[in-house]
C-alpha cells in the first residue's frame, strides 16, 4: 500500500500527456461490433457524471462500437452480477469490486485476462495500482478511482455546540456528540437498508481499537474472529446505537435517504467513501459547512492515526465469454482512462490513472482526502470486498445483527469464528 501512495502522489501531478482514442480493430465486416456493460452508476450515484462523460467520449471516437450500458443500485447488483457469473450470462463488460469479489469470478474462470491490452495503457497505469486485481501474475481489472471511508462533519452544527474543528481525540470526539445529544442534534445517520454502510462505521471503529493489520489478518483468513479486541470494539459500536448517537430511525433507511439528511442538517456526521465529496461539492449551499476527516484513535496502544479503511475497488473487467472480448478490453481501458479522468474532477475519488489533464478545479473536500491518503500508514479493503462472497454475506449478515443490537460483541466474534473457518 505505501508503494501504491507513492505512485499515487505521483499520478496527483499535472503531467504533459498526449494520447487520444484509437479507432478499434476488429469491429465486424459491414456493421458495428457491439458491446454491453453493466455498471452500478444510477442517477442517484456519485459516479453517474463522470460515467456519463466518459462514454461520450469514448463512443464518438469509436463509431465502430455500438455500446448500451445498465445501472443498478449497489446492493442489488452484487446479487446480479454474482448470477450471471453462475449462469455465465455476463455483458461484455461489468463493474466489480477488487480483491475477492473479482477474485471469486476469475476462479471460476469467467474474467478475460487483460495482460495483452494493458501493455498498450502501462505508460498511463502503473502496474501497482492493479495490486488488487492481479492473480497468479495476471491482470484481470482496470481501476477507476480509489476511496477511503471518510468522518464528513457538518459543521454548521458542530459550532452550535462550540466546535470549529473536527474533534481530533475519540474523547473530544465522544464529548462532542454528548453536547449534540443534549442540543438535540443527531450525531449520525447510518442506512440499516444497506449493511455495507455500516460496515463503514463498525470497521472503522474496530481498526481504530485494534489496529490495522489485525483488522486486516483477519480479513484476510491470516486470523480468527475469535479476539476479545474486536469484541471490545464491537461493543463500543453498539453503545454508539444504545446511547442514541444514531438516528433511531436508520434501520429502515437506505444511504441515499441518510446522506440526503445530512446535508439537509439532521446529522452532524456521516461515515461513508469519500466518493461523496462530489455530490457535497455540487451542492452549492451545503458545500461551505462540510469538513472531512478521519475516524479519531480509540486505543493509542495498537492503533494510530493513518490507518484507514479503503484503498483501490472500483474496477471494469470483461467477460472471458465476450463474443468481443479482444475489442472490449481496449474499450474498457480506454473507458476507465476517462471514468478516472471525469470522477476526479467531480471529486468521485482519487485517480488511478495518472491525470493528464488541468486538475486545477478539484474541489476542496477531495484535496483534503488527498492529504489524508498522502499520509497513511496502512489501508485496509473494505471487508465485503476484501473477502470472497460467501464468507462476506456470513459478515454483512452479523455486521446487521449488531446494528440492530441482536448480538453483543462476544456473540459477534464467536458466530463469525464458528461460521467462517
Amino acid at each position: 500500500m505505501k508503494k501504491i501512495l507513492k505512485v499515487l502522489g505521483l499520478g496527483l501531478m499535472v503531467l504533459p500527456f498526449l494520447t487520444g482514442c484509437t479507432k478499434k480493430d476488429g469491429a465486424k465486416a459491414g456493421g458495428k461490433t457491439k458491446l454491453e456493460m453493466w455498471c452500478i452508476a444510477t442517477e442517484s450515484d456519485s459516479n453517474r457524471h463522470s460515467y456519463e462523460e466518459a462514454i461520450k467520449t469514448v463512443t464518438a471516437a469509436h463509431p465502430e462500437i455500438e455500446f448500451t450500458w445498465e445501472a443498478f443500485e449497489n446492493q442489488s447488483y452484487k446479487t446480479k452480477i454474482k448470477a450471471a457469473v453462475a449462469a455465465d450470462e455476463m455483458p461484455d463488460i461489468f463493474f466489480t469490486w477488487s480483491c475477492a469479489f473479482i477474485g471469486d469470478f476469475v476462479d471460476a474462470g469467467r474474467v478475460y485476462c487483460l495482460d495483452d491490452e494493458y501493455k498498450n495503457f502501462a505508460s498511463e497505469l502503473d502496474a501497482k495500482m492493479l495490486g488488487n486485481t492481479t492473480f497468479n501474475g495476471k491482470h484481470y481489472g482496470v481501476p477507476l478511482t480509489m476511496n477511503i471511508v471518510g468522518l464528513f462533519a457538518n459543521m454548521d452544527l458542530l459550532k452550535q455546540v462550540g466546535y470549529t474543528e473536527v474533534p481530533g481525540t475519540y474523547e473530544d470526539f465522544i464529548a462532542c456528540c454528548d453536547k449534540l445529544i443534549a442540543k438535540g442534534i443527531i450525531p449520525f445517520g447510518c442506512a440499516g437498508k444497506e449493511t455495507w454502510c455500516v460496515t463503514e462505521y463498525l470497521e472503522s471503529v474496530i481498526e481504530k481499537s485494534c489496529g490495522a493489520k489485525t483488522l486486516d489478518d483477519i480479513f484476510m483468513g491470516r486470523a480468527s474472529w475469535n479476539n476479545k479486541d474486536v469484541a471490545n470494539a464491537v461493543d463500543t459500536f453498539q453503545a454508539m446505537v444504545t446511547n442514541g448517537y444514531f438516528d433511531p430511525n436508520g434501520m429502515a433507511l437506505s444511504n441515499d435517504e441518510v446522506k440526503a439528511n445530512f446535508m439537509a442538517g439532521k446529522y452532524a456526521f456521516y461515515m461513508n467513501g469519500t466518493w461523496n465529496c462530489a455530490d457535497f461539492a455540487a451542492n452549492a449551499d451545503f458545500f461551505p459547512k462540510v469538513k472531512v476527516a478521519e475516524f479519531p484513535v480509540i486505543d493509542g496502544s495498537k492503533a494510530k492515526l493513518g490507518q484507514l479503511i479503503g484503498g483501490p475497488s472500483d474496477t471494469l473487467a470483461v467477460a472471458k465469454s465476450s463474443k468481443n472480448a479482444a475489442v472490449a478490453a481496449k474499450f474498457t481501458f480506454e473507458l476507465g482512462r476517462e471514468i478516472c479522468h471525469y470522477g476526479y474532477l467531480d471529486g468521485c475519488g482519487l485517480p488511478a490513472w495518472t491525470p493528464f489533464y488541468d486538475t486545477s478545479s478539484v474541489n476542496g473536500l477531495t484535496r483534503e482526502v488527498q492529504k489524508i491518503v498522502a499520509n497513511a500508514d496502512q489501508m485496509v479493503l473494505f471487508g465485503d470486498t476484501a473477502m470472497s462472497a460467501d464468507i462476506a454475506q456470513i459478515y454483512l449478515s452479523y455486521v446487521a445483527k449488531v446494528y440492530g443490537k441482536e448480538v453483543n460483541g462476544s456473540e459477534f466474534i464467536a458466530g463469525l469464528a464458528s461460521e467462517i473457518k
